[in-house]
């Protein structure tokens, strides 16, 4: 360990040298005002009450369907497709990118902040050149001596340094409160990566839906035009009526209303994945759109994989990139009542220049152009009208807030995973009880229309046969992509979508 010594001039007294020693050992020491944080206990159940039905569902899934890791989840979904729009977004999404700026710059105030408990040094030098004025008060008084010269040259030159020592922590705890400070920016970076790996699952999911949906509709369309046909022959021949004719016609033109809405759906979802992946609309998901047929959609049925172990929600602790900033949000504001109680406390900062000061530049450095400087300062805010005092009770009440929120985060990111657990099973049975309808549907549909032919049943039977059997498709096709929704939104409300082991955060996943 280097020794550091300071030698004010003029002062040999071993009290103010031994006085000098102490001050500067408190500082090293760091004494530090204030409560130490203390991260609260979570009060929260020893499990999700959707648990259970969340391991029930999982239970009967094949091993290939069950996700590697919460960090990846969206691989689990074996779509090339929607693993290139997620890499893609997470490589060129502004927020993201906005995000990652917070967080340099939350670090170098961190760096800054430790940086105000070292020593700060300075170098300075200086040459002026002067022509003095013979009416100005130097040159009224020094004009007549002898020898006098108007023309001056200065030169200074000078290393000082400083240094606040740090008896009461004040320091220190700003310190600590711009490192936790920098811990939350990061854990809402992270939050905004979880964010948007969801909402691009969740917009290519809709794309699906509505790609789906498109195709279903289009077929009703065609089997609606074969009806009318069928109708109009039936006219011809003398066996329907006009007013079928005209029912067949109206059925048709209903049909065909459902395409826009679908339309305007696909496509907003679409400019939607393209603003995701940083892009302007039509760069990139067009692409998807373009080399998607329809035919491989309704041959290819959305795999919705399993979820994983959701049993504790103390995970969640480790897990919620929003919970987490909330935490260390908190920390922080406890590191602020330390340092606002240091204000109650004397500032002593110590002070020192070597340097060289001279009006002839020949004689520079030298014995008799050595002009040292040593300071001890004191700083005390004996009497400021209790203005210390109401900082310290915006500390305290900043931390009763900070300490609420994070309780709070607790609870909605409970509810969060509880909501999506059973949005995700329930949707799953209705989605096994809208195929059997599809499969009931289509054959009533089929039977009618085969006894329309023989001249069994009226056209009215077969039109309503053929509403019902358009509402249920259309139904399991939303049904199959808000399945798939749900099962993001369940990945997302147990924080899955980033690396949680990010050296920067282990230590406050730990507490």
């Amino acid at each position: 360990m280097n020794a550091i010594s300071l030698t004010i001039p003029g002062t040999t007294s071993p009290i103010l040298r031994n006085a000098l020693l102490a001050l500067t050992v408190s500082a090293l020491a760091g004494c530090a005002v204030g409560p130490d944080y203390v991260a609260p206990k979570a009060d929260l159940p020893a499990h999700f009450e959707g648990g259970a039905l969340l391991s029930q569902r999982d239970a009967g899934r094949a091993t290939a369907d069950k996700p590697l890791s919460l960090d990846t989840w969206w691989t689990s979904f074996h779509d090339p497709v929607l693993t290139g729009i997620v890499e893609q977004a997470l490589a060129q999404n502004l927020d993201l990118q906005a995000a990652m700026a917070r967080v340099a710059q939350a670090r170098a105030q961190a760096r800054e902040a430790g940086a105000q408990r070292l020593p700060s040094v300075t170098l300075d030098g200086s040459v002026t050149r002067e022509h003095q004025s013979l009416e100005g008060p130097l040159g009224v008084v020094a004009r007549n001596i002898p020898g006098y010269n108007r023309n001056m040259t200065i030169y200074d030159i000078g290393a000082g340094a400083s240094w606040e020592l740090d008896l009461f922590g004040g320091l220190q705890r700003s310190a600590q409160a711009a490192g936790a400070l920098a811990q939350a920016a990061q854990a809402q970076r992270d939050g905004v990566r979880v964010s948007i790996v969801a909402e691009a699952a969740d917009a290519y999911f809709r794309v699906r839906a509505a790609q789906r949906r498109l195709a279903i509709a289009q077929d009703q369309i065609d089997t609606d035009a074969r009806l009318m046909e069928i109708v109009r022959l039936r006219l011809k021949d003398g066996l329907a009526t006009a007013r079928e004719l005209a029912q067949s016609e109206a059925l048709l033109a209903q049909a065909r209303t459902t395409l826009p809405p679908l339309r305007i759906e696909r496509e907003t979802q679409l400019n939607r994945l393209d603003v995701l992946m940083g892009a302007a609309p039509g760069t990139y998901a067009r692409r998807m759109s373009l080399n998607t047929q329809d035919d491989d959609l309704k041959a290819r049925p959305l795999t919705i994989p399993a979820i994983g172990d959701a049993s504790a929600p103390a995970d969640l602790l480790r897990r919620r990139p929003d919970v987490i900033a909330a935490e260390r949000k908190l920390a922080a504001s406890n590191e602020r009542i330390g340092a606002s109680l240091a204000e109650y406390y004397p500032k002593l900062s110590l002070s020192g220049m070597l340097g060289f000061d001279t009006l002839a530049g020949g004689r520079v450095p030298s014995v008799a152009t050595f002009q040292p400087l040593a300071t001890l300062g004191l700083r005390w805010r004996l009497f400021d009208f209790g203005r210390i005092d109401a900082e310290v009770e915006q500390a305290r009440g900043a931390n009763a807030q900070a300490l609420a929120e994070y309780r709070l985060s607790m609870l909605h990111a409970t509810e969060d995973v509880e909501n999506a657990i059973v949005t995700l099973v329930e949707l799953e049975q209705q989605r096994k009880d809208l195929a059997s309808a599809v499969d009931a549907q289509t054959r009533a549909r089929d039977s009618a229309q085969e006894a329309y032919t023989g001249g069994t049943v009226s056209l009215y039977e077969v039109l309503d046969a053929d509403r019902q059997l358009l509402a249920v498709r259309d139904a399991d096709a939303r049904a199959q992509a808000d399945n798939a929704r749900a099962a993001v939104a369940t990945f997302r409300a147990l924080g899955g979508g980033w690396e949680s082991d990010t050296p920067a955060l282990a230590q406050t996943s730990s507490k």
